[in-house]
């Protein structure tokens, strides 16, 4: 049996010499990691809509005054604008599958293991695209540990508008994954860096 040498920047290895299963089985394990990549994300949003839904209803369940229903009603219109639809309709969501489309076409060991944190930007991706990734994670873990500190129905009223907006991102995510990977042209773009592209 033949065997091909391929070198990559950090290590050679080698391949049996089976051109079509070869392809088959890059674009099967390019495939699968990226919907592993779209899966963990969408549990990860999911997930977090679940956790904050009851404390929103305990605020619901209270008797509110007509200014807790001002704020509550603020937060939902300004949450759903400004993290659903322009943090998640108009960045997060097309980018998170641009870069599963990426994976789905390079796919390698670390980005296959850890794909949902590629699809987010937190490795390979570009300078600006990391320091947003994690300025963001850093941000909003504060503002859980700060919203957590308020009292009832202050702590409701504000996961109302903080469950839209993660609602809006999901139904995005859904929506972008089902074009993104259907499709052939995708005009978003993965933000990789140029070392990953060359």
């Amino acid at each position: 049996m033949k065997y091909r040498t391929y070198e990559s920047r950090r290590n050679a290895y080698f391949v049996p010499d089976f051109p079509m299963m070869k392809v088959t089985l890059r674009t099967t394990v390019g495939l699968v990691s990226a919907l592993w990549g779209l899966l963990g994300v969408s549990v990860l949003l999911g997930s977090a809509v679940v956790r904050l839904t009851p404390w929103a209803l305990e605020a619901l369940r209270m008797d509110l005054a007509w200014h807790h229903w001002s704020l509550m009603l603020v937060c939902v219109a300004f949450m759903g604008y400004s993290e659903g639809y322009l943090g998640f309709q108009r960045g997060f969501s097309p980018r998170v599958v641009a870069r599963a489309r990426y994976l789905r076409e390079h796919p390698t060991l670390v980005r296959v293991v850890a794909a949902p944190l590629f699809c987010m930007g937190f490795f390979h991706a570009q300078r600006r695209r990391l320091m947003i990734s994690y300025s963001l994670t850093l941000g909003i873990i504060v503002l859980i540990l700060l919203v957590r500190l308020l009292p009832q129905p202050w702590r409701g009223i504000l996961d109302a508008g903080v469950i839209v907006g993660l609602a809006w991102g999901f139904v995005a995510l859904l929506i972008f994954a089902v074009q993104g990977l259907r499709s052939g042209d995708y005009d978003y773009s993965p933000e990789v860096s140029e070392v990953e592209e060359g």
